[in-house]
């Protein structure tokens, strides 16, 4: 990829992760184009990335309607050039029982978080395939493996995402293509979302514990946008849920079945601004990054900071492991070197005393 003029896209880049996203790609020297709903969020977005000193631009798209799509991604190569970087963030969800979300309700949910990230793969490959070049990032969760409560349209669709990923990877495979498509899961976040989703429970919404704030997540996208990669997992909250799903799916569905509706409310007095499922709720006012848990949110992750540098991680393991090895190895060797003067000193003595007798 050249360093010299790279351009990204970020579906769903004006709140929360994709907004994390856009400042992280703009402040590795990406031009960033930003797909989304809400104008005062699209005008913030493209304002942060002409910041760091890099060119924006803002395209009003519901990532729902593959031709609006189509047309945003002909829009951003005329206007910014070729896309190296497409990130499909975009998502729409609830916090609501199954039977307490409508059919429009759940039909709309998946064509956004799923259907969206489809028509953001067609749109991105459509221009990368004849180049024989480009990364596309398919955001994901920890929740596409294992599924909780009050979120059955959103797992849902994650599962469909991670499916739909693995296929169209080994397409381009079978193909000899040099393209990426990448996968990001992701934990608990703090970001706009529980201000702005569909929600149906008694309590505030509120990210599975622990919680991490967005830029955790921005960083481990535009990192894997720049080094591609099959799958990364963000937060140990991440491996420990895909993990305890291989090992113990059982014990997972009793678990949530005791805690996942309660652990996903808080009861507190916060910011809600309505859903967001079938109009924007950053239209009017830029909602940014963060969510309401910033107190409680860690801007830190060593799970993925180690992932980062994993070569760097697995050399000092080897090196640690052969200073281990060789440690033995020495001490062993002075066990068998310490055995042999014995032996030779015992030789030796025996030699002596026979010459005594001798005598």
């Amino acid at each position: 990829m050249s360093t010299s003029t790279r351009t990204a896209v970020v579906t769903g880049g004006t709140a929360g992760v994709g907004r994390a996203t856009v400042r992280e790609l703009a402040r590795r020297g990406f031009d960033v184009a930003v797909l989304a709903r809400g104008r005062a969020g699209l005008d913030g977005a493209v304002a942060d990335v002409e910041a760091a000193g890099r060119r924006g631009l803002a395209v009003e798209c519901d990532v729902a309607d593959h031709a609006a799509v189509d047309a945003a991604a002909e829009r951003v190569e005329s206007e910014l050039g070729a896309v190296d970087v497409w990130v499909n963030c975009a998502f729409v969800g609830s916090l609501a029982s199954f039977w307490d979300t409508t059919p429009e309700e759940f039909q709309r949910m998946t064509d956004v978080t799923f259907g969206g990230q489809v028509n953001g793969t067609r749109a991105a490959l459509r221009h990368m395939r004849p180049r024989d070049r480009g990364v596309v990032v398919n955001v994901g969760s920890a929740l596409s493996q294992r599924a909780i409560p009050l979120q059955s349209a959103y797992c849902a669709a994650k599962h469909a995402v991670k499916g739909f990923s693995e296929s169209v990877r080994v397409e381009l495979m079978a193909e000899g293509s040099r393209v990426q498509v990448c996968q990001v899961m992701l934990p608990g976040l703090d970001t706009p979302q529980f201000d702005w989703n569909l929600s149906r429970v008694e309590g505030h919404p509120q990210p599975v514990a622990p919680i991490f704030a967005p830029e955790v997540a921005g960083r481990a996208i535009a990192f894997v946008a720049e080094h591609p990669r099959r799958t990364m997992w963000v937060g140990v909250s991440t491996a420990y849920t895909i993990l305890g799903e291989r090992v113990a799916p059982w014990f997972l569905d009793r678990y949530l079945a005791r805690t996942g509706i309660s652990g996903q409310q808080v009861h507190q007095d916060l910011p809600r601004y309505g859903s967001n499922v079938f109009e924007p709720r950053d239209e009017d006012a830029d909602r940014g990054a963060q969510g309401p848990f910033g107190d409680r949110s860690w801007g830190r992750d060593p799970w993925s900071a180690a992932s980062m540098h994993r070569g760097a991680v697995a050399t000092t393991a080897l090196a640690g492991a052969g200073a281990v090895v060789g440690a033995l190895l020495v001490r062993r060797s002075e066990e068998r070197s310490g055995v042999r003067r014995a032996r030779r000193a015992a030789r030796d003595a025996a030699s002596r005393a026979a010459a005594v007798v001798s005598r």
